[in-house]
């Protein structure tokens, strides 16, 4: 592990996102559980269904705060909060707890948990475990990333059409984190993946749906386009994308940073993570077009993620889950965009 700086991230600011994590990955309550009862035995606290994965309000926020304070400790491990992080990991991923875990997917009531958003955040913390060479996280985690690889996959094959909204359901996002995963590691899922992008996305054009949604973290039309930058050639990309929201001016006219009301409303602070999401997207899209990319794409994601990056914390309703996709977006940044907390 090197003491580079990456992303253009300033170990203060790394320290800033790991302490906002810190203080809820272990946080039971608030909770709000996606748990389906079939006796009156089922009814158990948060830690008990899941002695991994308990905090953060829900579960897929405690996964994608995992694989955060991963990356953070691995891009900065003489920062203070890198021996935490070690410490916390040890008692977090014990082969208990995860067997916990997957003895808890397995079961067939929990056939739609955590369907497709927690499945593509526990792969991508697998993939951010197995790069700490010192420590076996990814050895530990890799029965659970196996289960919900091959769940992926047999839910493709009966997902006859995308889900575009921008929330948890959206397909195309957890493609994305998937495709990240599956990589070298699994063929026929890798398979699945581009074949079921190939079908329903790349015939997409000429976007122009009724965007922002009041409670979406997420861009349907600029998700998908992270998605396709990812599986077409930059040559056959850049035409694509530009059919689907540079020619009819939808990305100039309507893709600007929104505001929140309220962020104590846990829906409507969702928008703050739109504004993270789409710099996300809008980054990622810049660095697949390369030198041809329009100056507008870069500049757009920079005025998103400023706007939203001051309220990653502040209020729970977004403080246990923002940070994480901070710090996806400052991983796509270009190198010539500074990024200032």
């Amino acid at each position: 592990m090197s003491d580079a700086v990456p992303h253009g991230m300033t170990k203060d600011m790394a320290q800033r996102f790991a302490q906002i994590a810190l203080g809820h990955v272990a946080r039971e309550y608030p909770n709000k559980l996606d748990h389906v009862l079939v006796s009156d035995a089922d009814v158990r606290t948060p830690r008990d269904l899941h002695p991994a994965f308990f905090g953060s309000f829900d579960w897929h926020s405690c996964v994608h705060s995992w694989w955060m304070l991963l990356h953070l400790r691995r891009m900065f491990p003489n920062m203070p909060e890198a021996a935490e992080i070690e410490a916390l990991a040890e008692k977090t991923f014990t082969q208990d707890k995860l067997a916990a875990e997957l003895a808890y997917a397995r079961a067939p009531e929990a056939r739609g948990f955590e369907r497709p958003y927690g499945w593509a955040w526990l792969l991508a913390l697998h993939d951010e475990a197995e790069q700490h060479s010192d420590r076996d996280w990814g050895t530990r985690l890799k029965p659970l990333a196996t289960f919900f690889a091959a769940s992926f996959s047999k839910y493709l094959n009966i997902l006859s059409y995308p889900i575009t909204v921008g929330t948890h359901f959206n397909t195309a996002f957890a493609l994305i984190l998937a495709h990240n995963w599956a990589g070298d590691r699994d063929s026929s899922f890798l398979k699945d993946i581009l074949n079921y992008a190939n079908q329903n996305y790349v015939n997409k054009r000429n976007y122009d749906g009724w965007e922002p949604g009041g409670d979406e973290f997420l861009s349907p039309a600029l998700t998908a386009a992270l998605l396709i930058s990812r599986i077409l050639p930059s040559d056959e990309f850049a035409p694509w994308f530009e059919g689907l929201v540079l020619s009819n001016d939808w990305l100039e006219r309507e893709c600007h940073p929104v505001s929140v009301s309220d962020r104590s409303d846990g829906k409507i602070a969702h928008l703050d993570g739109l504004n993270l999401s789409r710099a996300w997207c809008l980054w990622g899209i810049d660095k697949a077009l390369g030198q041809g990319a329009p100056k507008l794409i870069s500049d757009r994601a920079k005025c998103h993620f400023d706007v939203a990056l001051p309220h990653i914390a502040g209020d729970y309703m977004g403080e246990h889950w923002l940070a994480s996709f901070a710090l996806l977006a400052a991983i796509e940044r270009p190198k010539n965009v500074r990024l200032s907390d």
